[in-house]
């Protein structure tokens, strides 16, 4: 899906968690892309704000557009390597947030749904069991209100869209998700309600483990729908 009226948020212009010689830490907004797109228009990303200030920083991993919540980025080669090797041997610890639809049963789980990608909808993920890559997401529900339920999501690997088309697998997509969700869920919330919320890793350097938390703000509401109410068996 082509990004269409591309106007990222510029309050906070740059949210720096973290920094020190190796290392930087940022908290993300949703509608910010994580890395330049290729129009002239979709520059402007989390990437170019931070070059701005630190020119050595580089990527490594990624948060979708609609996401918010912590990114890593190195500041020289050999943390690049460090951190992107921890995160190819699923040393990283990430936890994120997510308002979903419905009920969860079980309130506490695992999706193990291979994905792959939807090649004629693109850049849209589906599941496969005959072709796609093994996928582990582990779940648990935090609270709910009376047609949504907040859900701590913990992935295990780390396939494109992987939490979002997990959620939409087991019937309880994300709130406001542009992609997938449709009808209620979508215009439930103005944006995508998954927020990357705490990350532990190995500092690149020294070997200390660091942990860092960006608390979401996805509060549970009335039922906004007056005509029904909606739960999920």
């Amino acid at each position: 899906m082509a990004i269409i009226n591309y106007q990222p948020p510029t309050r906070p212009y740059l949210r720096i968690m973290y920094a020190d010689d190796d290392v930087l830490v940022l908290d993300k907004p949703s509608g910010l892309l994580s890395v330049p797109g290729k129009a002239p228009e979709h520059k402007d990303s989390l990437q170019l704000r931070v070059q701005r200030v630190y020119p050595t920083a580089t990527v490594v991993h990624r948060l979708d557009m609609a996401t918010s919540g912590i990114m890593l980025f190195a500041l020289n080669k050999s943390s690049h390597r460090h951190i992107s090797k921890q995160f190819e041997l699923r040393e990283v610890d990430k936890t994120y947030f997510a308002r979903v639809f419905g009920h969860l049963h079980p309130s506490k789980g695992e999706v193990t749904a291979p994905l792959i990608c939807d090649w004629p909808n693109r850049p849209k993920q589906m599941v496969d069991y005959n072709n796609g890559k093994s996928a582990l997401t582990y779940y648990e529900v935090i609270s709910k209100d009376l047609y949504s339920s907040l859900v701590k999501l913990k992935p295990h690997t780390g396939r494109s869209h992987q939490l979002r088309v997990h959620m939409l697998h087991i019937g309880h997509v994300i709130l406001g998700d542009r992609l997938y969700a449709s009808d209620d869920a979508l215009s439930s919330s103005n944006r995508l309600t998954l927020h990357a919320q705490d990350i532990t890793f190995r500092h690149p350097a020294t070997e200390e483990q660091m942990h860092f938390s960006s608390p979401h703000n996805f509060t549970l509401e009335p039922n906004p729908f007056s005509d029904c109410q909606h739960e999920s068996n």
